[in-house]
């Protein structure tokens, strides 16, 4: 992807033009997210599961972040009726991948990950894992809004016809 085809513009004009659908999808998306990877890390606190250290309070932004990128990358995906060129997945879609599986790396309890506890054992994961959550937090949060950013700028782009 050329640096010339992101642009915060053409993504701002997407997201305006978007219509209930789109919107419909973004916001079931975002809950699925903050479901999917709130539940499991018990930042969404559920009687499933439980972590053996408490949740930090910047994992309800890091969650709330990804959950609504994650809806709005998920959202490009809905076929529109018009005729701008749709995205193809590998147009931002493997960034936002990483960064979903990022954030729930980033979120969950730092010693209830098996492998980094067999990798650093219960003293590693609190020393050097858990002071590297908030980074994995932000490289998913970067890694899906440029994911976001793309996609949304291709929606928006007028597609060019070749000359004769």
């Amino acid at each position: 992807m050329s640096p010339s085809s992101r642009s915060w513009s053409r993504a701002g004009a997407a997201l305006r033009g978007w219509r209930f659908r789109q919107w419909a999808v973004a916001g079931v998306g975002a809950l699925a997210t903050a479901v999917l990877v709130g539940a499991p890390t018990d930042v969404v606190p559920n009687p499933l599961f439980g972590r053996s250290v408490p949740v930090q309070w910047w994992n309800y932004p890091a969650l709330a972040v990804t959950a609504v990128l994650a809806g709005i990358v998920l959202s490009t995906y809905v076929r529109r009726p018009s005729t701008s060129p749709q995205p193809k997945p590998s147009d931002g879609g493997r960034l936002g991948a990483i960064g979903g599986v990022l954030s729930f790396f980033a979120v969950g309890c730092p010693v209830c990950n098996k492998l980094v506890l067999v990798l650093l054992g219960a003293s590693g994961a609190l020393s050097y894992w858990a002071p590297l959550q908030p980074l994995l937090a932000l490289l998913s949060a970067g890694l899906l809004a440029e994911a976001a950013l793309r996609r949304l700028s291709l929606q928006a782009a007028c597609p060019v016809t070749a000359s004769a």
